[in-house]
């Protein structure tokens, strides 16, 4: 982290904390810098703050997972795998449970994020067959409570409608064994009511879109959404970022990985069907305004009960007067809120029932050592028109800043207190007047709401928002229309309260607060869904206890109770805070992040151990570099001395340094950088003078090693030199010694040398005339016996003429092969090619190849007697082709590095044409019998003349070679012809013209 501060200014600050300014401007700021290098992570100490990119970006692979494996937090930049690796590790090291609280407002990604999260402990943690089904079972429940409980919203196409807290549960050996699964307040008015723009739930598409046409006959389904009023509300049934066909394929594919079989499946499905089915449920009215049902064929395919008991339901309400019951009959409109009320009921204990499910198939089978629990929470909800279901989800929202504030608060308390640190007060906003506005007992919104839904008499939406007028009056978080000054009160409607929460204002409309609170479903559709076919919808209702007399909670107390219980969870975790940003001025302010960063700024902004601190910044100290042999806490101090910190600027603790100011931090990283850099410098050149040290030894002892084998082998050549001259001596000697005496061995050599000195002696005294007889050079005594021989010279040299002209004759008249083959050229080609002059000094030889082993053992029966490189053209097109041409006693062979192309019997070489110009081409004309045999054969050599030459004395063809002038015509094969043409030009070429010829320039 600190080593990122060098690039602060091109890509932001990777934590918060180290901002030289805590303002709202200044974090945007180094947010938007990150976010438009890709870089969507920063960190505010331990939390990570994410921001959607809305793209794909490669930094989920399993390379990157591997980076961030076991690796200090802070030692790579800021990733959810970061996070997520910490809190397993921490609860490894401490064995103690921890949680992951993912917050943000819809479409921030906090479903993703949660998805990251499984799949990183899925590849990361050690794995067996059995912990392997439970990770798949983990990772495929998202995609079913995607479907059942994910919808698209005006800001978001798959935003989760329901809160979802998931343990995921290790043994002692870090594997993942189990989890288990919380949901909080599925948004249930979503079934029987979308806006403008949004869309219910994702599995009714996906059965309509999706199911097969056996099981949509079965259902008495049609693959239209458009034919069910429970999906056209929004009007927009059909969104093109969503494949609700392949999602089915998906989700009937995880329903079979969390064990549910194919009887529940069935049974899930009719449950959803039915839904569809009661939402096209019409009312009539009779003459005194009371609700009836006419021709109604949905009834048949709800659920497997009685459809007359079931219309009966819906338009009367059974009222039990002691033994007495008595049917009272609806309105349309009490008949429609129940068979909503009925739809509502039906999916919500389906959706809890499917929750159930899931974690009875991830249940620990070995007993459960520690915890990570993952907290995907709604996130603040500020909408045109605020509802029940708003009211609910910010108030849990408070609730969470509430314990975020509180742990944050706590774990640095605790933290300077442990290294002896004194606290410094913090200046933040504490939402718990806005929590207890909320939530206090008697005196609370949701205890008013609860009293004016259990008030007999005629209570009403309106009752309930003067209720809260004359209980809330004067608290300064609280406002209507009613109290409100003349310019608040035009921005409100009279049915209308606002909250000043700590994320700021949210107006909220009352209607339907009473109704949505309530979510009765009276009780004689109870005892109706008790005697279905279907056995999830008899299950689920049965657990409702019908004999009951007492009246349920209401929504907003059961969501406040479990909201408890999950605040009472997490407060037992240690928590690795993830929040996500999507629209980002108003999500810092909404998630709190201004809140949370002056608390973790409160009095020093950055800590580190002193053996972390003291390992990265010992080189700008000399007293501490390379290596500081005492304890580290005084090496920290005489660095920090020699840095010149004020005392104000830090302080030290028992294992940690702190520091008060980031552009301390700045300064030290920035004089880092810079001392890096001089360390750089001089290890390089300490490096590279190591290394020319050791090439120069090197060098040193090679050349030590030559001069010494150099110096071996001249001595050696001069013992032999004198070996030599000893024995050469020693033979002259003899050979003097016994001159007089007959011819010997020993006196061989002697005679031999006085013999030849006498005659290079004599060479250079010859007389001068032939008539000169006095001046003859007298020969050695040793020598008198051979003047026969001499006077053999004496006549040699009398008659000069008969020497020279015998001399003359055995030169001249001696037989030569190459010019007899330069006589046979000249013949066939002196003044007749342009080219004949230059090659006369040119001397023939035998070969100009290096023929292929391979071609050599297929012509080896043949005498080869020469060879040529040669360029061949194709007869279709005149493409040219590298050859080596290979004359044989029989034959020519046409050579392609291993493999014979063709083979030219001399017998049907029935003529040799060449140009007149300097060009190096030559064209065979062969005799064409069959049809499918290959025609002339074209060729360019550079050393023609040697090649016709030996062509003409080997195949006994000089007869056959023309020199033509103009073009030369080929036959392509039989019946085809063509021709060759030839001209001159600036530039040598060879091509292929327009008419078809082949054309080549000289």
């Amino acid at each position: 982290m600190e080593g990122a501060l060098t690039a602060r200014d091109r890509v932001g600050i990777q934590d918060f904390v180290l901002l030289d300014e805590t303002t709202e401007a200044a974090f945007l700021s180094n947010l938007n810098k990150r976010f438009s290098k890709d870089l969507i992570y920063t960190y505010i100490g331990t939390l990570l703050v994410s921001v959607n990119p809305y793209k794909e970006l490669d930094v989920y692979n399993n390379k990157q997972m591997d980076l961030y494996m076991g690796v200090n937090f802070f030692e790579l930049p800021p990733h959810i795998y970061a996070l997520a690796d910490n809190a397993y590790h921490t609860m490894l090291a401490e064995f103690n449970n921890h949680f992951i609280l993912i917050s943000g407002e819809s479409g921030a990604g906090k479903t993703e994020a949660s998805k990251k999260i499984l799949q990183y402990y899925a590849v990361s943690c050690p794995s067996t067959a059995l912990l392997n089904t439970v990770r798949d079972k983990m990772l495929m429940s998202n995609p079913v409570l995607e479907a059942f409980g994910n919808a698209k919203t005006l800001k978001n196409d798959n935003s989760s409608r329901f809160g979802k807290y998931m343990d995921i549960q290790f043994d002692s050996e870090g594997e993942a064994v189990g989890g288990h699964i919380l949901n909080y307040l599925l948004e249930k008015s979503r079934v029987v009511h979308q806006n403008h723009g949004e869309r219910n739930f994702h599995i009714f598409y996906q059965l309509v879109q999706g199911g097969e046409e056996d099981l949509l006959h079965q259902l008495g389904l049609e693959r239209d959404c458009q034919h069910y009023n429970y999906l056209t509300q929004g009007e927009c049934a059909i969104v093109a970022s969503i494949n609700d066909k392949d999602e089915w394929k998906t989700v009937k594919n995880a329903l079979q990985v969390v064990n549910i079989d194919e009887i529940n499946t069935n049974h899930l499905f009719g449950i959803v069907a039915s839904v569809l089915h009661l939402g096209n449920v019409q009312f009539d009215s009779d003459s005194k305004g009371h609700a009836l049902m006419n021709n109604n064929p949905e009834l048949r395919w709800l659920l497997g009960v009685d459809a007359h008991t079931l219309q009966e339901g819906l338009t009367y309400r059974k009222i039990e007067a002691q033994k007495d019951q008595v049917l009272s009959p609806f309105t349309i409109d009490h008949a429609i809120y129940a068979r909503d009320a009925l739809a509502k009921a039906m999916y919500g204990q389906t959706f809890t029932w499917l929750v159930n499910r899931i974690n009875e198939s991830m249940e620990n089978k070995v007993r459960r050592r520690t915890v990570i629990g993952l907290l995907d929470i709604y996130g603040f909800e500020v909408f045109y028109v605020n509802s029940f279901e708003q009211f609910c989800i910010n108030y849990c929202n408070e609730k969470l800043q509430q314990l975020f504030i509180q742990l944050t608060l706590k774990s640095e308390q605790e933290e300077y207190e442990a290294e002896d640190i004194e606290w410094e007060p913090v200046q933040f906003f504490n939402n718990k007047i806005i929590c207890d506005l909320v939530e206090e007992k008697h005196r609370g919104i949701i205890s008013i709401l609860d009293e004016e839904c259990l008030r007999p008499g005629d209570a009403t939406d309106l009752t309930f928002l003067e209720r809260l007028e004359d209980k809330m009056g004067n608290h300064p978080h609280f406002v209507t229309h009613k109290l409100a000054d003349k310019m608040t009160r035009k921005t409100l409607e009279r049915g209308d309260f606002r909250l000043l929460h700590y994320a700021g204002e949210v107006t909220y409309c009352v209607v339907g607060f009473l109704d949505k609170n309530n979510d009765l479903l009276y009780r004689n559709i109870k005892d109706l869904m008790c005697q279905s076919k279907n056995a999830i919808v008899r299950e689920c209702f049965s657990t409702m206890d019908p004999d009951n007399r007492r009246r349920p909670e209401t929504v907003a107390t059961q969501f406040k109770s479990s909201l408890l219980k999950l605040t009472e969870i997490l407060m037992a975790k240690e928590r690795f805070p993830y929040q996500d940003e999507a629209l980002i001025r108003h999500q810092v302010k909404y998630l709190g992040l201004m809140e949370h960063l002056r608390v973790r700024r409160a009095g020093f902004a950055y800590r580190r151990k002193y053996e972390d601190f003291l390992k990265r910044y010992k080189p700008l100290c000399p007293a501490t570099w390379p290596h500081w042999r005492g304890v580290p806490a005084d090496g920290v101090e005489v660095l920090i001395q020699h840095l010149g910190y004020l005392p104000n600027e830090y302080k030290m603790g028992r294992t940690k340094i702190f520091i008060r100011h980031p552009r301390t931090l700045y300064a030290t990283e920035d004089a880092y950088e810079r001392c890096k850099h001089e360390l750089a410098t001089r290890l390089q050149a300490k490096y590279k003078g190591y290394k020319a040290k050791g090439e120069f030894r090197k060098q040193k002892e090679a050349a030590t090693k030559i001069e010494t084998c150099w110096r071996g082998v001249q001595a050696r050549k001069e013992r032999e030199k004198r070996a030599w001259a000893v024995k050469v001596i020693k033979q002259f000697i003899k050979g003097y010694m016994t001159r007089g005496q007959a011819k010997i061995t020993d006196n061989s050599e002697y005679l031999a040398f006085v013999r030849q000195n006498y005659l290079n002696r004599l060479k250079d005294n010859l007389p001068k005339t032939v008539l000169d007889k006095t001046t003859w050079l007298s020969p050695p005594s040793v020598l008198t016996e051979k003047s026969t021989g001499n006077s053999h010279n004496k006549t040699c040299c009398m008659r000069p003429d008969r020497h020279v002209v015998f001399l003359y004759r055995s030169i001249f008249l001696a037989p030569s092969p190459q010019l007899q083959m330069k006589l046979i050229t000249s013949s066939l080609f002196k003044g007749k090619k342009d080219s004949y002059p230059q090659s006369v000094a040119q001397p023939f030889v035998d070969s100009r190849i290096n023929i292929n082993p391979r071609a050599l053992q297929m012509i080896r029966n043949e005498h080869i007697k020469y060879g040529v490189p040669v360029v061949k053209y194709n007869r279709n097109g005149f493409k040219p082709r590298p050859r080596q041409l290979i004359l044989t006693q029989a034959a020519a062979y046409v050579i392609d590095e291993a493999k014979i192309k063709q083979r030219v019997l001399y017998a049907f070489l029935k003529g040799i044409s060449v140009s007149n110009l300097t060009d190096g081409m030559v064209v065979f004309h062969i005799t064409c019998e069959d049809p499918k045999q290959k025609g002339d054969l074209v060729m360019q050599c550079d050393h023609l003349f040697e090649f016709l030459t030996k062509l003409g004395v080997i195949a006994n063809k000089q007869n056959v070679i023309k020199v033509v002038q103009g073009s030369i015509k080929i036959e392509i094969q039989a019946g085809k012809e063509s021709a060759v043409d030839f001209g001159t030009g600036q530039e040598p070429m060879v091509y292929k013209a327009k008419n078809g010829h082949l054309m080549v320039v000289s």
